[in-house]
């Protein structure tokens, strides 16, 4: 005789929720990622870094627009090769996604040293900074999907995904470098 256990029918193993799952768990990290950020306003506000903690945080962050940019530019590289037909898709999302971990590492970096740079929250080029950075954030996250769309496409690239990739790679562009360039301003001034 079959035990009860034994005359079940076996279920599949649970996976945990993974970030790009859906557009469901990316907005759910968009709102954590905007959380994280009004938090670190505040912060920035309350906490002032003496003048030696002031140049280590202006080293990091000349040193995570570096990396972070500069994979950022890599990667959209890597997709005007593809656009141009001098490199096949696989070869372009393996190298894309590659990339993910110094872009992340960068904006993160970035934004926790800016945070110590004391940023003057009253300024307007300040203020459209902040709304770049944010906007970039999102962006990042949403590109995130589009890279797993993309890895799981077998046949041709759709209109459609191809708008997606042109209109993410054009944003990233447009908010790094409208930060690069208030960041510059706001030295300046």
């Amino acid at each position: 005789m079959l035990s009860p256990a034994a005359a079940a029918p076996a279920r599949p193993a649970l996976r945990p929720v993974r970030l790009y799952d859906s557009w469901w768990t990316v907005a759910a990290a968009g709102l954590v990622a905007m959380v994280v950020l009004a938090a670190g306003l505040w912060f920035s506000l309350h906490v002032r870094a003496d003048e030696s903690l002031h140049t280590a945080a202006l080293f990091v962050h000349l040193a995570s627009l570096v990396l972070g940019f500069g994979a950022v530019l890599s990667a959209d590289y890597y997709g005007l090769l593809w656009a141009t037909g001098r490199a096949p898709l696989a070869e372009v999302v393996a190298a894309t996604s590659r990339l993910h971990l110094p872009i992340w590492a960068g904006l993160g970096g970035l934004v926790v040293s800016g945070l110590m740079l004391h940023p003057d929250l009253h300024s307007l080029l300040t203020q459209v900074k902040i709304g770049l950075v944010g906007l970039l954030t999102l962006n990042g996250l949403q590109a995130g999907l589009l890279g797993r769309r993309l890895s799981a496409d077998i046949g041709p690239i759709g209109r459609g995904v191809m708008v997606w990739g042109g209109a993410t790679a054009l944003l990233s562009q447009v908010c790094w470098w409208g930060a690069v360039g208030i960041g510059f301003l706001n030295t300046n001034v």
